[in-house]
């Protein structure tokens, strides 16, 4: 991803949601970028699964786990059928495992932080319907920008002029 989230803010502070949860980066990429995709689930992580095993090439998957720490939503085993689907980025509201082997993995991976328990295997939640985390409301076929500095989320794509164009429009 080459658009930075700080430099999104500074361009485009009143069309975008910026999310207001700290999140740790845990894959292989710090930055990514891509059309969200929602899940809701409550430890549970059986839609989660089944959103990565048909996920579209570039996306990224938004899971609202409503913030527990009592177990993970993604593994190691979730993040490489992710990589075979060609997604750019997860992030969850909720924890992950085998962190040592998603760093390796070429995938974006946000998340609360770590516990090694399995999740539920009920399969209950919702799949594609507007998630409220961080302050931002999320929704199928927004877009997302996330790296280092933070997550920030827009209706339409966003893109910044180059630094050669703004020289030349001067």
């Amino acid at each position: 991803m080459s658009l930075k989230t700080a430099d999104l803010c500074d361009e485009f502070s009143s069309e975008i949601g910026v999310c207001h949860l700290q999140f740790e980066s845990f894959g292989g990429k710090a930055s990514f970028s891509g059309k969200v995709s929602t899940v809701e689930v409550f430890e549970d992580n059986v839609l989660v699964r089944e959103s990565l095993e048909s996920a579209k090439e570039g996306s990224v998957i938004v899971v609202n786990g409503g913030g527990s720490r009592r177990c993970a939503l993604l593994g190691d085993r979730l993040g490489e059928i992710a990589v075979s689907r060609g997604v750019a980025g997860i992030i969850i509201n909720g924890c992950v495992r085998d962190s040592s082997e998603l760093k390796q993995l070429d995938l974006g991976v946000f998340a609360l932080g770590t516990m090694p328990l399995k999740s539920n295997k009920k399969g209950e939640g919702k799949v594609g319907v507007p998630v409220k985390f961080g302050g931002v409301m999320w929704s199928e076929g927004d877009y997302v920008y996330a790296d280092e500095d933070g997550i920030v989320i827009s209706d339409k794509p966003l893109a910044l002029e180059s630094s050669e164009e703004q020289m030349t429009n001067a």
